[in-house]
Order: C-alpha cells, then structure tokens, then sequence
C-alpha cells in the first residue's frame, strides 16, 4: 500500500484536498486532528505537558489551546519540546490506524513532514498551494485570529517554493472546481502507480 503525504502551508486548504480524497473512497489520517485528540485523551501526554507549561496547559482536562498556541509561537524550544512529546504518540497511533487499511494508498495529512525531515516516510509527498492573501483570508473566516498571527505563522513555516522542489505533486487550491480535478487526475495517476 502506498502512504502519500499531504501538506502545505496554513490555509492552503489540506483539509479540503484531504476531503476530495476521502470522497474517492482514500482513507485519510489527519495527524493535527489525532495530535489534539491525544492530547486530551493520553493521561502520559497530559502530564508532559503541565510539567512542560504549567497548570494553565489544560482547563478542567481539555487542552486550553489559546494559551499553548501563545506560548510555541513566540518561542520555538516550546514548540520543538511540545512536538517531541506529541508526535512519536501520532506517529505510532498511525501505525496501528494503517494496518487496518485496505485501499491501494492512503492520504496522511501533516502540516510540517519537510520541516521535521520526515520525507522518507512517505512514498509520495503532495503539497498544496494557494496565493498568500486567499490563505490569509481563509484562516481569518476559520480561526478567531488576526492578521499579524497569520503572517507570523508563515514567516515560521517553510516556502512554498521549498515544499515544490521537495514533492512530487502539487495542487494549486485557489479555485474549488480546479482542485477538484487536479485531485482526480491525482487519484487516478495515483492507482496507476500502484499497479
């Protein structure tokens, strides 16, 4: 089975390629999803965390998001910390989930799979783009946020241009009705790879 990697930058629209996907019948894995989800469910994760940031890290046992947001993005060891606590977590609840799979390839969603270098995991790798206002206008209907956070978290992230060079297919998101074919001709290329 063929594990293909999907990412791109904040508001490229992963998760709506990722949902193209799953409407060709693709298993998807969405790592942040299970990342979050484990980090309100695993007592381990948990207690890592309040020792990492302290009591207000979770607000009665729900992760208090604002504040751990505020806390990795002014400061990078946070988020480098955090993340080695959280992903060997994914990475094997990951494991277990694609064992279970039966498709010829499957879609795992990750923001960062060039920035931690875990290329080599993936037997392809996909990267979705978008004009940087329409992703900054995305994430300011999706999120309760501001433009100045937005523009911080793509300065923190890698280039597009650097993801290009380092996929094997691109998707441009900028209009629904395009993306949705190049997510097809993606799909049915993708079977053939298999074969």
């Amino acid at each position: 089975m063929i594990i293909v990697g999907l990412t791109g930058g904040i508001g490229s629209g992963k998760t709506t390629v990722a949902n193209m996907f799953e409407e060709l019948q693709i298993p998807v894995y969405i790592a942040d999803n299970e990342a979050k989800l484990l980090m309100n469910r695993s007592k381990v994760i948990r207690r890592k965390l309040i020792a990492l940031f302290g009591d207000e890290a979770y607000i009665l046992k729900e992760l208090n998001k604002p504040f751990i947001a505020s806390k990795i993005f002014s400061n990078k060891a946070y988020l480098e910390k955090m993340n080695a606590i959280v992903h060997p977590k994914v990475a094997s609840h990951f494991k277990r989930w694609f064992k279970k799979q039966t498709s010829p390839y499957i879609i795992k969603e990750a923001a960062i799979i060039f920035e931690q270098n875990k290329d080599s995991q993936y037997d392809y790798i996909i990267t979705v783009i978008a004009n940087k206002e329409e992703r900054i206008n995305r994430v300011l209907k999706r999120d309760n946020t501001s433009r100045k956070k937005i523009e911080a978290i793509l300065k923190n992230q890698l280039s597009d241009k650097e993801k290009i060079k380092r996929s094997d297919f691109v998707i441009i998101n900028n209009n629904l009705e395009e993306t949705k074919n190049q997510v097809l001709k993606l799909h049915k290329k993708l079977l053939r790879l298999h074969n």
